[in-house]
């Protein structure tokens, strides 16, 4: 497929960001960091969480092979409308939480269906403060709240991140998009077909104990007791979501031992989430298997000249080439049957990084405390704020 790729794409005079290009990496990671994504832009993706994109003011979306066809083809696309939904998020987080435990934080709210047949818009002056790199991991996992797509308003924290990049507008051009970016704002007067509140500085540093993103819940609480749901759907579901994950109800979430850790994936493999992950990797020495995958080669030099992968290194954190890895289970980067993996990726669905492996979502420092400990860990108590 590798091959055929690149056949055709010198045949049909397309770039092709191959396996050897030195800006390879996650089609999530890569368009960002050569200005590809813009704002105003209809972008989709043979991926579900090209949602990551919306956080530049894109309506990005994932689609299947038939319809990548489609728009290679066509440049069209044929789409039901989705209903719209706003989430407003206000406050500041508090010491220790990060996007990843803010978006974990909506999911378990709203719930993994909570935004099924709607495109979400994240707004509200907590959104607001975000960095660009924060924003994609918020809107990498709308798609985990059932949404068909996520989308931040573009203000001037986008335009400083684009500006300059290889395949951003210069000049005369660019002024005429920051004129029309600046316009791709919600009026103070519109409606929502849905809207929900979310207060930030209630967050608290998530881990998820199911199967599902849903099932998250901040490090300091325990696993759900099923006799305590209030339908005998959600009893079902706990039930077999605590079998599923060897798990006991009432049990305390930084109680519960791993195997292995992963930080990377689409979700939290940008430079910022390998800083934060470092941070808390100098605090200690890894326990358990522990991998580091940069989301793209850019990334991966970057780190580098940072220092950032000696760090690791000495920690005992294996530093490795970018790409999707264990977020997928894919090119022999998996988990063995039963295997628990704290991960900073974005589904905890059964088997998904491995048959019968068990998955525990986190942020890129919850990660790094997990490796240091060899258990689910309240990062705050490594950092000293808890």
């Amino acid at each position: 497929m590798i091959e055929l790729q690149e056949s055709k794409s010198r045949e049909h005079g397309f770039r092709l960001f191959g396996i050897n290009d030195p800006q390879q990496g996650i089609l999530h990671v890569v368009p960002p960091e050569l200005g590809l994504t813009q704002p105003g832009s209809l972008m989709v993706g043979a991926d579900s969480h090209t949602s990551t994109h919306g956080a530049f003011g894109a309506l990005a979306f994932g689609i299947g092979a038939s319809e990548t066809r489609h728009v290679l083809t066509t440049q069209t696309l044929w789409q039901r409308r989705p209903g719209n939904f706003r989430i407003r998020i206000d406050g500041t987080l508090p010491f220790g939480c990060t996007a990843k435990d803010l978006i974990l934080k909506v999911i378990a709210q709203i719930g993994a269906a909570g935004a099924v047949g709607y495109a979400i818009e994240y707004c509200g002056d907590t959104i607001n403060r975000l960095s660009m790199e924060e924003r994609m991991t918020v809107c990498n996992m709308s798609i985990e709240a059932g949404g068909r797509a996520g989308m931040i308003a573009p203000d001037q924290t986008v335009f400083d991140y684009l500006i300059g990049r290889q395949f951003s507008p210069e000049g005369a051009l660019w002024d005429r998009a920051i004129e029309h970016w600046s316009s791709l704002t919600s009026d103070d007067e519109a409606r929502f077909d849905k809207e929900a509140v979310v207060d930030a500085s209630s967050v608290a540093p998530m881990v998820t104990w199911g199967t599902s993103p849903e099932h998250a819940a901040p490090i300091t609480e325990t696993t759900p007791d099923p006799a305590d749901a209030s339908t005998r759907e959600q009893k079902a579901d706990v039930e077999a979501a605590l079998a599923y994950m060897d798990l006991a109800p009432g049990q305390p979430l930084d109680t519960i031992a791993v195997d292995h850790v992963f930080i990377g994936s689409c979700t939290n493999g940008r430079i910022e989430d390998l800083r934060a992950a470092a941070e808390v990797a100098k605090l200690g020495q890894a326990r358990v298997t522990t991998w580091v995958v940069p989301g793209s080669q850019t990334v991966k030099q970057q780190a580098e000249n940072e220092g950032l992968h000696r760090v690791f290194e000495d920690a005992g954190f294996q530093w490795r080439d970018p790409g999707c890895s264990l977020c997928t289970a894919i090119n022999g980067d998996e988990l063995a049957q039963g295997q628990r993996c704290a991960s900073t990726s974005n589904r905890n669905f059964r088997g998904r990084q491995g048959k019968g492996s068990r998955t525990h979502l986190v942020s890129p420092s919850m990660a790094a405390a997990a490796a240091i400990t060899g258990n689910l860990t309240d990062v705050r108590n490594l950092k000293g704020g808890a």
